[in-house]
């Protein structure tokens, strides 16, 4: 179902209720991982005129009418829930909370909305037992006046287009049209990690996954110039951007490894090119996480996808490093990382047609099922260790995605030529 129109709520403030999902189950460490996600919403919120309240197992965010696409815009960022929606408060009354009800439901049919609702059906949460009516009450009354006032519109319990949700707690909240949110843990709740982000498809997302999980992460990106373009390292910027959002911001670092893959490329036999490069980048990634103190590489890798991720390639490319490697696509297919792509708006970026320097210098038939002892003994004799040095010496740094520099979704950007 459509979102509301920005004009669907004719009033000079939004009230937004926000619903944490796994934090619930938290225990005794609930309370650190809610102050964390109200420290992320806040930043993620900056410059919005938002005001930020609790009330028992919800977070309430009011705002100016105005501010509502760049709070909406935040809310879709925000790890660590499972869903918002705009509400209604209204007293503690029948009357009030039927007359809410009935006109939350009038902003979700065609006449007054337009976003095409023809089932409904309502749901209650009464945690004030002192209101007059149980949440059965609430629901036979509510959906019986929703009736009354719009008699097209259809009781629906299994799969209605309209829910609409009644919560009676120190208020009353009344809101239909719930958006989903993006669950998980907080970002930052979690350690740091590197992500290996490249400008394909699938390393954003991973860096994605890994932030759900409550991980801030930042960027590490391999740039070949001359022989990638400018081009491809500011599609890679735009990628950050929009995986930073997520993360509260990241830090890319630009490394140069021209040098490294022409090394490999003159003393490397030619099969095994994709393989030692990629055990340079992880060695280099490593010592790169490890001078920023971060805790763990993160990797797009999915098993078998393309002939450097098969379990024996990733066995030789992992065998440089000690930290921990996360591969949270490792078990997904292509067409799944794709839709998870589009979900976070990385999709078109990455597939501009700007190459990295994997592909351009990819073999026509690389080694599938490599040796990790034959590619140990390849890799020492390239002798890179003060080639990747100068290179991590040499590194470039950006800061993408920070909340307070870009307020406005980066989807806003102009396109890239």
């Amino acid at each position: 179902m459509e979102a509301l129109a920005p004009d669907a709520f004719p009033l000079k403030e939004r009230i937004y209720i926000l619903k944490p999902g796994e934090l619930a189950l938290k225990g005794g460490n609930r309370r650190s991982f809610e102050r964390a996600l109200r420290h992320n919403l806040k930043a993620l919120l900056a410059g919005s005129g938002a005001v930020i309240n609790r009330t028992n197992g919800r977070l309430l965010v009011k705002c100016p009418a105005e501010a509502a696409p760049l709070v909406e815009d935040a809310l879709a960022h925000l790890t660590g829930i499972s869903g918002w929606a705009r509400t209604r408060v209204c007293d503690k009354t029948v009357e009030a909370v039927m007359e809410a009800c009935v006109d939350c439901a009038g902003e979700c049919t065609h006449e007054h909305a337009g976003a095409g609702a023809g089932t409904f059906k309502l749901e209650a949460r009464r945690t004030d037992k002192s209101f007059p009516l149980d949440s059965y009450g609430i629901r036979s009354l509510g959906g019986e006046r929703v009736l009354a006032a719009y008699p097209n519109l259809k009781v629906q319990l299994k799969k209605p287009e309209l829910v609409i949700e009644v919560e009676i707690r120190e208020r009353a909240y009344v809101y239909g049209l719930e958006h989903k949110g993006l669950r998980g843990l907080p970002a930052g709740t979690a350690g740091r990690g590197l992500l290996l982000l490249s400008g394909g498809i699938d390393s954003p997302v991973a860096g994605q996954l890994m932030i759900c999980r409550g991980m801030a992460i930042d960027g590490v990106y391999f740039h070949a110039y001359p022989y990638t373009s400018d081009e491809a390292r500011q599609k890679v910027l735009r990628l950050a951007e929009i995986i930073g959002r997520y993360c509260l911001g990241m830090r890319l670092y630009t490394i140069g490894f021209t040098a490294v893959q022409m090394r490999i490329k003159e003393r490397a036999p030619l099969e095994w090119t994709t393989v030692l490069l990629r055990m340079a980048m992880m060695a280099a990634a490593e010592t790169l996480a490890r001078q920023r103190r971060l805790q763990c590489l993160i990797t797009g890798e999915s098993l078998s996808q393309v002939a450097s991720q098969t379990i024996e390639n990733i066995t030789c490319t992992q065998s440089r490093v000690s930290l921990p490697v996360m591969r949270p696509l490792i078990g997904l297919d292509k067409e799944g990382i794709t839709r998870m792509a589009e979900s976070i708006g990385s999709y078109e970026t990455s597939i501009l047609p700007f190459q990295d320097c994997c592909a351009l210098f990819s073999p026509p038939h690389p080694i599938l099922r490599g040796n990790a002892a034959e590619a140990g003994e390849l890799y020492e004799k390239l002798e890179l260790g003060e080639l990747i040095a100068t290179a991590l010496g040499e590194a470039r740094q950006d800061q993408c995605g920070y909340p307070e520099r870009n307020p406005v979704h980066v989807s806003t950007l102009p396109p890239l030529k």
